[in-house]
């Protein structure tokens, strides 16, 4: 089951998933969502009306074509919000193994159980139109090939494919052919239906040849976050590129083949490159595992740590929230730090790392969104209100070019100069695991401090029963005014909402994971700071 990447009408939500029926085939089936409208929704089969037609990108210049292929892709589009019915939360990531607990052990739990490294790699290619006009994106290369399908699975499986070329391009179609081009790094969101999600990882680059010729990318579709650990592996992929295509086929066919490592451990890639002989490509996971699809660097290199707390704020409360920058790569690495902020809370609204411009419309939906535009389109965003957007561009003139106005007095004035402290010590890190380490820490013991006594209000009346939250007596209990103030706003969001509701769900006892790890020590050092008063 697959949302891609979403768009939001004004009016309804409505959201393109792919069903596995019994036999694994994917179905293609559509869903229609009223605003504040709850419980089960109607399903309406779109193959025929959106399947095939997403390949051809019309012309910019026409705005016929445009607005209709709009309502085309509007239906694929959703502003994806988790209910309480359907649900699924990724499990709280527990404390990372230790390096000697690592090497002690064995081999078979090393590995995460039934995950491999990609689903499939494509190359996108950028072809000339039938009339010779423009360019348009179009799959030319896709490993693996599905040759054991049955036709009419093969036609399916090409309709997804095709809609990811949007992403690999998301300027359309105005391409002009290039002698030079510097290759960039980026990644996309394919949201499930039940809140997991699928990465795209995609690196373009210009192909080897003679003369002006477009750019063209490779994508790799993977359950697995980690953009490190893909980066390197694309970076092995343009190195067999510049020799053959034929190349690359070996190279992912021993990397399919081979197990993902477990958080802090290695697996070895064995590729022969012609004149170089058998090479061995390391590919190491970090030990930080919940931390490993972001890079905070890019973050803190594009805003000052002032800048980042608005952000935060702004996020906190689920505002609408546009990232601005020239480069994909930026655009994608900071909108996925934003959200790491969030943690031990998951952002659950629109979320779409970059906006092809053909959705450059999902502005203007009414409900939350971290969106990222290129710059170009600046003047397509401008134009809204009641929403941040944020310039990430080196030469910019300001960071924030749209504003409320009260993203400086969202979060309590003591908790936000402990984060400022907390951030000036990564000036201290010399690896990119240091530098998150110390910026998620920093965010997280603000949620401590905030909701980390949340526990203490869910109230069980029986055994067995669901639990309840207490909500008033929650903030009640909070001493700081402005804490409390802040509190009171942050308990009305849907991701404190679902993250209490799972909780209410639980059984009474102590938690795992790092947030609650974090709670406990600083209980702990409550309790001693009172008993040296006293």
């Amino acid at each position: 089951m697959q949302i891609f990447e979403t768009f939001s009408s004004s009016f309804f939500v409505c959201i393109l998933i792919l069903e596995p029926d019994d036999d694994g085939v994917s179905q293609l089936h559509s869903t229609q969502d009223q605003m504040k409208m709850t419980g089960e929704q109607p399903r309406v089969n779109l193959i025929s009306d959106v399947a095939g037609k997403h390949s051809a990108i019309p012309s910019g210049d026409d705005e016929g074509e445009r607005q209709g292929a709009l309502k085309r892709f509007s239906a694929m589009w959703s502003s994806f919000r988790r209910g309480k019915r359907d649900k699924v939360k990724d499990p709280e990531p527990s404390e990372p193994l230790g390096t000697e607990a690592a090497d002690n052990t064995s081999r078979q739990h090393r590995y995460v159980s039934g995950q491999y490294f990609f689903e499939y790699l494509v190359v996108v290619s950028l072809k000339k139109t039938k009339d010779g006009s423009s360019y348009e994106p179009q799959i030319t290369y896709q490993f693996p090939k599905r040759d054991v399908m049955a036709r009419f699975q093969k036609e399916e499986e090409e309709k997804t494919l095709k809609a990811i070329t949007l992403f690999c391009f998301p300027e359309g179609i105005n391409w002009a052919p290039l002698t030079e081009y510097h290759s960039e790094t980026f990644s996309f969101v394919l949201t499930e239906i039940d809140g997991s999600r699928r990465n795209g990882y995609c690196r373009r680059l210009l192909p080897g040849g003679k003369g002006a010729r477009p750019p063209e990318a490779y994508c790799i579709i993977s359950s697995l976050a980690c953009f490190g650990l893909f980066s390197k592996i694309f970076d092995e992929v343009e190195k067999r590129r510049q020799i053959s295509m034929a190349m690359i086929y070996p190279f992912m066919q021993k990397l399919r083949e081979a197990p993902f490592p477990a958080p802090g451990n290695t697996v070895e890639i064995k590729s022969f490159i012609p004149e170089s002989g058998t090479e061995i490509i390391s590919l190491t996971r970090p030990l930080d595992s919940w931390l490993e699809h972001v890079n905070f660097a890019t973050l803190f290199n594009c805003l000052k740590d002032e800048d980042v707390l608005k952000v935060f704020a702004a996020a906190v409360l689920e505002r609408r929230i546009i990232f601005i920058a020239d480069e994909l790569g930026t655009l994608s690495q900071v909108i996925h730090a934003v959200a790491a902020l969030l943690y031990p809370f998951t952002w659950q609204h629109t979320f779409i790392s970059i906006v092809p411009e053909i959705l450059i419309d999902v502005v203007m939906a009414p409900t939350p969104y971290l969106l990222g535009v290129q710059k170009r389109l600046l003047d397509l965003v401008t134009d809204q209100s009641d929403l941040l957007v944020v310039d990430l561009s080196e030469e910019k003139t300001e960071t924030f070019i749209v504003s409320i106005g009260d993203e400086d007095s969202i979060l309590p004035p003591k908790l936000k100069t402990e984060i400022l402290e907390a951030l000036c010590t990564r000036q201290q890190t010399s690896t990119v695991e240091e530098l998150n380490r110390v910026v998620s820490e920093a965010f997280l013991h603000f949620f401590v401090k905030t909701v980390g006594h949340y526990a203490s209000y869910v109230k069980y009346s029986h055994a067995g029963e669901r639990g309840v939250f207490e909500k008033r007596s929650f903030y009640k209990a909070i001493e700081s005014k402005t804490t409390r103030h802040f509190v009171k706003k942050f308990i009305q969001t849907q991701m404190f909402d679902l993250f209490i509701q799972e909780v209410e769900q639980q059984q009474p006892g102590p938690q795992q994971g790092i947030f609650h790890k974090k709670i406990l020590e600083y209980q702990e050092k409550k309790k001693r700071d009172k008993t040296k008063k006293h």
